[in-house]
């Protein structure tokens, strides 16, 4: 395929019109069709953070082009910059670097924290040595953080980011983990919360999951005030194996209740990301108030089938993704692919928004994006065919 320049590319980019077909989608009134969101970042990333060379065109294509020469959309989530988290002025981040590692003390009138991240040479995100909150005097600080810092809307950014990427598809946002996931993932680690949980007792967690949830709220204040951003996500990277049934409907299942209650009053669509083991915790998705689940990855990378993600979500919720990464990779022939991407087209279409669960490995093969987008075009042409005859 020849390779077009940046202006032709984006040219081509809009006049399909992935904004609208996004928003129709969402909304039920895409006459069936369905949308096509592959992720490849991981395979982008991990190739160029090992030096590996990306194979032509792409070595000369920026991230965004990529997704246009592939003639499909992507999810915006660059646009979470146009929200920053602003700490109290009264905070203070001293920070201390010897050779790979970093000492971050978090100093507040309240008392200090402080974490060590070691930049290894096998991965591009630094690995936490020690999480801010390790005793119970830093979790009060963690409390106090939280309970005085608040959000903000960029417009400047936002406006970049538009001008940039919006052509690929709607604004989108995540919003900040809920509660237990916060601890796993941001501020304790998932060995030393699940053992604190235990040991401090629940009480002494309380107050930072209120603090959370008024900080959230706020977020969500802001949120609804911006009538351009139609999707919201919960990034929450929720894994079965570490949240148990119990713990979900103690913690999880009521901020979500609460976040998607005032999210819908604004008309948001909602999703969550669940991207572990996810059987156990399946039987709840209708109970979420969501509007959907992003990156259930079934079997064989997964632990659930296609058919218990269809009783799970039913006729209600979409299914954001679906493809196993693994089917992108060349240990498994195309006609898998293929044979996958149809069955979830007949089995979830039009509640679903097809895209990889949950990302392509870096020995992915990047043209297979294409066989799906072909496949797309296809079933979303017999749509409006039917369509139009039925208008008729």
């Amino acid at each position: 395929m020849d390779i077009l320049s940046p202006t032709e590319l984006k040219a081509r980019s809009v006049a399909r019109g992935w904004p609208d077909l996004e928003r129709r989608v969402i909304r039920g009134q895409a006459q069936g069709q369905v949308l096509w969101q592959p992720r490849i970042l991981a395979w982008r990333a991990d190739k160029l953070y090992y030096g590996e060379p990306l194979p032509a065109p792409y070595d000369r294509l920026s991230y965004a082009d990529m997704f246009r020469y592939l003639d499909c959309s992507t999810r915006l989530y660059e646009f979470n910059e146009c929200f920053p988290m602003v700490e109290d002025p009264r905070v203070r981040v001293q920070v201390e670097t010897q050779g790979t590692r970093t000492l971050r003390v978090i100093k507040t009138p309240v008392g200090e924290q402080t974490e060590i991240l070691d930049q290894r040479p096998t991965c591009p995100m630094a690995i936490q040595e020690k999480f801010p909150v390790t005793t119970p005097e830093e979790l009060r600080v963690a409390i106090w953080r939280a309970e005085h810092a608040h959000f903000r809307f960029d417009q400047a950014r936002y406006d970049e980011l538009l001008a940039q990427l919006g052509d690929l598809g709607l604004p989108t946002m995540y919003m900040p983990r809920v509660n237990i996931q916060d601890l796993y993932i941001n501020t304790m680690g998932t060995q030393a919360a699940i053992y604190a949980l235990q040991d401090w007792g629940d009480a002494a967690f309380r107050p930072y999951f209120r603090a959370l949830d008024d900080l959230h709220d706020q977020l969500i204040d802001v949120l609804n005030s911006r009538p351009e951003f139609e999707i919201i996500n919960f990034g929450d990277n929720l894994h079965a194996s570490t949240l148990s049934p119990r713990w979900f409907e103690e913690y999880v299942l009521p901020a979500y209740n609460r976040r998607c209650e005032r999210l819908h009053q604004a008309g948001k669509f909602v999703h969550a990301h669940w991207d572990g083991d996810v059987r156990p915790l399946l039987r709840y998705a209708r109970q979420t108030g969501l509007d959907g689940i992003e990156a259930i990855t079934p079997q064989p990378q997964g632990d659930v089938t296609l058919e218990e993600v269809k009783e799970a979500l039913g006729d209600t919720l979409f299914w954001l993704d679906g493809i196993p990464a693994v089917y992108f990779d060349t240990a498994y022939p195309e006609e898998v692919l293929i044979e996958c991407t149809q069955k979830l087209l007949q089995l979830f279409a039009p509640r679903i928004i097809l895209g990889i669960s949950d990302e392509m490995s870096a020995q992915g093969e990047i043209e297979r994006v294409r066989i799906v987008g072909r496949l797309v075009d296809e079933y979303n042409a017999v749509q409006r065919r039917r369509a139009g005859a039925s208008v008729v």
